[in-house]
């Protein structure tokens, strides 16, 4: 069937996106136009299209004069990203917990659901993206929009590194971190915000053990809230 007129550039795109993430193209890797359009079987166009958008997305580096090359994870930044993304795990389940409305705790349990079933399938790529959207639904219903904005950004920056803390369990998430994800809920729909501050740090602080545990470093964050 003939593509409709940009799909070409979304379908280069989303399998290119897949494969970053994943990290089937690791980081460093050379991006050479002309056989990703062979292996796509379309022009130069859309294949330059669709990294334009991996740029933006900070997935990718288009290099003046050079080939393109997959964007390097910045390791020399770890920590300072990790205790930004343990703050905003934090106080945004703490104010979920204080704003919340009925209608955002539909939203948060049915994120909760589709995180379920892909830890169930042991779908890698699924767990990243359906774990983010329930925090992104936790940080709405905390009902501050410069919150919400810095935390989707520390998601998106981090989702290469989620796919290594997911790896480091071979895609096997224990059973725990769905039971963390209730705790969390039942805390917010209680309105407990010390629970739900304890049980957001707690959730953020092992995902930060663990890959620093991997990357032998070192992050240490202690914030009254």
């Amino acid at each position: 069937m003939e593509r409709k007129r940009g799909s070409g550039s979304k379908h280069v795109y989303d399998i290119l996106r897949n494969e970053i993430l994943e990290l089937a193209l690791p980081p460093g890797s050379p991006i050479d136009e002309v056989r990703l359009a062979q292996r796509f079987d379309v022009s130069r166009t859309p294949v330059r299209e669709a990294l334009v958008k991996l740029a933006a997305d900070g997935l990718v580096e288009n290099l003046p004069n050079r080939a393109s090359m997959v964007s390097a994870i910045d390791t020399l930044n770890l920590r300072s990203f990790f205790d930004a993304l343990v703050l905003m795990y934090r106080v945004t389940t703490r104010l979920a917990a204080q704003h919340h409305g009925p209608e955002d705790l539909t939203a948060i349990r049915e994120r909760q659901a589709e995180f379920r079933r892909a830890v169930e399938r042991q779908d890698a790529l699924a767990m990243i993206a359906t774990n983010q959207a329930f925090h992104i639904a936790i940080a709405e219903a905390a009902q501050n929009g410069y919150f919400l904005s810095l935390f989707s950004r520390l998601l998106d920056d981090g989702r290469r590194i989620l796919r290594v803390y997911f790896g480091s369990y071979e895609d096997r998430l224990p059973q725990r971190f769905v039971d963390e994800h209730e705790a969390m809920i039942a805390a917010i729909e209680a309105g407990d915000l010390e629970e739900a501050d304890r049980l957001g740090r707690a959730h953020a602080e092992q995902i930060v053990d663990q890959i620093q545990n991997l990357m032998t470093l070192r992050s240490d964050l202690a914030i009254d809230l």
